[in-house]
Parts: structure tokens; sequence; C-alpha cells
């Protein structure tokens, strides 16, 4: 495993270069010397992205990506994915993938084996299965234990509102209070979700030899949602987005809101217009803080000449991961989340 290489200062990244592979959170170090590798034995970018992301499946990078983590409310763990290719604008994707392990993989197989670009649930079992993967259960002792512990809490948190019994102290089942009683607006404004520790995304964005962009996304989901849930994640636009003409994103943090905004495509057209990488993702950011300040994610971007940035906001910082020809090897940068005027430490 790779050490993380993390020194104190600030600086505005600009290495202009391509390849390049940029991957959120400080587990993706391994996934992006994995792409990295794949990238210069020859592979194309979704082979390297499909590595990259599929070593984190394995690992079970976080308890937050891959199988055996992030049990929803009846206990299941679920997967979603994504491969965005920016050289044609083709996406493949899955959500509430269930009892298949390889997700990202499942979400490269819709890309390349069908004209659609998404698949859900049983249905998406189904195709996968088609495809020559493996059903098994998702579940471990340790994501078992976590949702035993959940219940034996009066299931908080969860995410209902507007229904009795109380969902703060009491784990159903659910009715809708009357009609006449609902506060539509009772959670604008607030998020009650910290990344940390409920959920991660592993989302990785690369530039290829070519200058051809990839971006994709793979997670286990938020931690004990309302059963069928679906995050950004497989969302494209929101977790993730590559145009080759332009540059990459991919966004890891608090779903059902960046579901709203569609960060990772902001950071695009912001980066089509002019903008950095560092400054289109902190414009991405700040139309979600506009309208939820408490929202706690962050936005990773590379544009076409392999410069990269990233913002976030809800954390002290958000550490995320590069490699490239000139650093040798994966480093850690972070960014710091102070007022949502983000500084590039590394």
């Amino acid at each position: 495993m790779f050490k993380f290489l993390i020194l104190l200062c600030i600086i505005k990244v600009s290495l202009s270069e391509y390849p390049i592979v940029i991957g959120t959170w400080g587990f993706s170090l391994e996934p992006c010397q994995i792409a990295w590798d794949l990238l210069n034995k020859g592979y194309d970018g979704i082979e390297a992205l499909e590595a990259g992301c599929s070593y984190c499946e394995r690992e079970q990078c976080d308890s937050t990506v891959g199988f055996g983590g992030s049990p929803d409310e009846n206990g299941e763990t679920t997967l979603d994915a994504l491969i965005f290719d920016g050289r044609t604008m083709n996406v493949g994707a899955v959500a509430g993938l269930r009892r298949i392990k390889n997700v990202v993989s499942v979400a490269k197989h819709v890309l390349k084996h069908t004209k659609h670009s998404m698949l859900v649930g049983d249905q998406a079992t189904e195709f996968a299965k088609a495809m020559g993967f493996k059903e098994e259960s998702l579940s471990t002792n340790t994501s078992i234990g976590v949702w035993d512990d959940w219940k034996n809490g009066n299931c908080q948190p969860n995410y209902w509102i507007n229904v009795e019994p109380n969902p703060s102290s009491s784990c159903g089942p659910y009715n809708p209070i009357n009609e006449n009683n609902v506060n539509y607006e009772s959670h604008i404004g607030n998020s009650e979700i910290d990344v940390r520790l409920t959920h991660d995304t592993i989302g990785m964005v690369l530039v290829d030899h070519n200058g051809d962009i990839i971006a994709g996304t793979s997670t286990n989901g938020l931690r004990h949602k309302i059963a069928g849930r679906v995050g950004d994640s497989p969302i494209p636009g929101a977790g993730a987005y590559a145009d080759s003409e332009v540059g990459g994103a991919a966004a890891t943090g608090d779903g059902d809101t960046m579901i709203r905004f569609l960060p990772s495509l902001l950071a695009v057209e912001a980066m089509r217009r002019g903008a950095t990488p560092e400054d289109a993702s902190n414009q991405a950011i700040l139309r979600m803080t506009k309208h939820y300040p408490s929202f706690s994610g962050a936005v990773i971007a590379v544009n076409k000449n392999g410069e990269f940035g990233a913002s976030c906001n809800g954390m002290d910082e958000f550490p995320f991961a590069v490699m490239s020809e000139s650093l040798k090897k994966p480093q850690i940068f972070k960014v710091a989340c102070v007022n949502n005027l983000n500084k590039l430490l590394y």
C-alpha cells in the first residue's frame, strides 16, 4: 500500500500534462496507480478506470465501496457505478445493483453491450448474470452487525420525514401524516449527512495518451438509506461527467443534494467557459452551498491539458490522489474547506 505524501504548503497546481489519473479520497492512491499502469501498457481509458475502481470494490475501500458496506434500512448492501466516455459522450451506469459484486464492470458492460445508459435493481442483476457475472450475497458479518446496531438504536439516523410514528425515535413501519400537516420545506437548507461517517465514493477521472477523458464512480451508497434510494454516483453529470474537448469531473458526498445540481456537469461547463479546474470545482460547490449551506462533499476536476483541482464543503479538508509522469508515484493532495474559499494543499 502506498504511503500518503502530504506536504502542507499552498500552491495552485498547473502541471499541463497527460496522461493523468485523479481520484477522490486518500484510498484512491492504489487505484490511481493501477489505472496509470494500464494506460502505460496500452489499455484504453475505460479499461484503466474499470481496473482502478475494481480494486476498491474488492478491497472494500473505507467500507463504502463494494460489497459488505452501507446496509440499507432492510440490511441489504446494494451498489451503484458509472463510466462516462468523454470521447463518444456515451455512458454506462447501474443503480441499486443487487447480489453482484463487480458493479463498475457491469457499468462497462452496459456501456459496451447495450444502447441504454442505465440499468437498475433486479433487472440490472439479470443483465449482469447474462453477461457472465456471478450472483452472490453482498452482506458480510460486518455489514450485518452495523445494521443490527442501527436497529437496536431505534433506527437512528434515518431519512424519513412527514410520517408517523415519529421517525426520530421509531423504526416504523411508517405511514404518511395528514396532508394538512405536511411541511415540505422542513429540511430545506439543511444537510444531516456526514460523508465521513456514512459514505464515500471512489470517483476517478483520467486523461489518456490520446487526450481522451474518462470519468467514473463506484459506491455502496448511503448507510441506512431507504431501500431503493439512489444517490448521485450513477447519475451522469452528478457523480461524474467527461467531455474530451474540455475535461472531466467527479463528485463525492451528500448524493441527495448533488443529484439536484449535477455538480460534475457544472464543473465541466465552467471549464468550457475558461475556468481553471480549481475554480470550476469551486463554482460547482458554491452552487450547492447557496441553497444547502451545510452540504458536505467535494468535487475533483481535470481539464484536457492535465491541469487539476478540487473544492469541498462541510469538512476541514478533502484529500484526493493524483498520478502523472512528473509525480513519478501517486501522491495525496489536500484541499482545505474554509468559508468556501478553497486552497489547494500538497
